[in-house]
């Protein structure tokens, strides 16, 4: 039986935490998260530093980030199946190797299709650790609202680790060396999953199915296809605008404040998700997902009046309010459509769905850059923000529907 620990009224994170092993899983899981962060920017910055183009920099990260989307809910299917340390051990040491053979060709010179293998290798292997510690979290306790209290926390995690990783990236990549980014996100990769592997105590045990349900692959249960084409666009809104603030950076002669902009983007979404995990709420977790998702198609579309560095800091600041809101709404959505036999790999759709969108965004927002400039970018950003606003209305009934029959049931 999971334990639970007294909750200082005061403090509902210093609560759960204090439950015996979190702290521990959860501090290297965020390590272990790090790369996220680091390794789209980070091979955008090298291979536009090494090769002079945008478009084939775009082109590298969506083979990287497709990978890890297509392959991660397979990894993720066989840690329900296995076990978290069976499958992710061989998987970190792969694709630790593929990221290094990605470093090594490009300071090499190597033709833009030799790019492409070690890109999907280094990304497919990479599975998701957010998803990890999240199912460790749903093993760890059993009170839905210190549930919500952790969920947040990791999306406040998710969001540090954004602001810390564009910063490092851009910065080493600008002032190092081009492939000096990558080169610390395998170091932290390496480092953060070996930490969290080792914990033995507080890894999920492997849940075995009804036969009803053991062939019912979790992105056809009622309600996931929706939810993987909204994460998908919102996915296209961060590729899109983590390419393009490069490019806008770099127009007005100051490239190296780029990771900063994209760290205030995180930062607004750390405060509004440690505001939103701190509260209990009764209303339907479907509405607040509507709310969050319209307000992100709002929030982005403030970026097509930024003039300066500073502006489009301020609009971003703005529209990442509504980041971690929604994704802990809409995690909560899909925990609520699964048993718990696929919990991991359900979770794993939800990061799998922003993983392919943000490789789209960031492919599709490159070639718009080399075209026609930083603004063409942007214009993908806030097509990819309504889109992602008017799926969610159109779905709403949907999702309220699916998401209370579970709870029923």
């Amino acid at each position: 039986m999971p334990q639970t620990a007294a909750s200082p009224r005061s403090n509902p994170y210093a609560a759960v935490l204090r439950t015996p092993g979190t702290l521990r899983f959860s501090a290297a899981g965020a390590l272990a998260r790090l790369p996220m962060s680091m390794v789209g920017i980070g091979a955008v910055l090298m291979v536009q530093g090494l090769y002079d183009s945008y478009a084939m920099a775009g082109r590298v990260a969506a083979v990287l980030g497709l990978a890890q989307a297509f392959l991660a809910p397979q990894i993720a299917r066989w840690v329900d199946r296995r076990g978290q340390r069976t499958v992710l051990l061989p998987a970190l040491v792969v694709s630790v190797i593929g990221l290094g053979g990605l470093i090594t060709a490009a300071v090499l010179g190597a033709p833009e299709w030799v790019l492409w293998p070690f890109a999907a290798l280094a990304g497919g292997t990479q599975g998701s650790y957010g998803s990890m510690v999240r199912a460790r979290w749903n093993h760890a306790l059993d009170d839905p609202r210190r549930l919500h209290t952790a969920y947040s926390l990791e999306s406040s995690i998710d969001d540090l680790v954004y602001i810390v990783g564009p910063v490092l990236a851009t910065t080493l990549a600008t002032a190092v060396a081009a492939p000096s980014a990558l080169v610390l996100a395998g170091v932290a990769a390496l480092v953060g999953g070996l930490l969290f592997l080792m914990q033995r105590a507080t890894e999920p045990p492997v849940v075995v199915p009804d036969a009803e349900e053991r062939h019912r692959p979790v992105v056809l249960i009622p309600g996931m296809p929706v939810m993987v084409l909204i994460f998908v666009a919102m996915g296209v809104i961060f590729g899109s605008v983590e390419v393009t603030t490069v490019a806008f950076a770099e127009e007005l002669g100051s490239k190296g404040l780029s990771g900063v902009v994209l760290a205030v983007f995180a930062l607004g979404s750390l405060v509004a998700g440690l505001a939103y995990g701190a509260r209990h709420f009764t209303s339907p977790a479907a509405r607040r997902f509507v709310i969050g998702m319209a307000a992100l198609g709002l929030g982005v579309s403030l970026v097509l009046l930024a003039h300066s560095l500073w502006t489009l800091a301020a609009a971003m600041f703005v529209a990442g309010l509504a980041i971690a809101p929604t994704i802990i709404t809409g995690n909560g959505l899909v925990q609520d459509m699964v048993g718990r036999h696929q919990l991991t790999e359900a979770l794993t759709w939800v990061g799998t769905s922003i993983g392919i969108g943000t490789s789209l965004g960031a492919s599709i927002a490159g070639a718009r850059v080399d075209d026609a400039g930083a603004a063409a970018g942007f214009l993908v950003t806030v097509g990819a923000g309504w889109f992602a606003t008017l799926l969610t209305l159109a779905a709403s009934r949907t999702l309220r529907r699916q998401s209370a029959a579970r709870q029923r049931g």
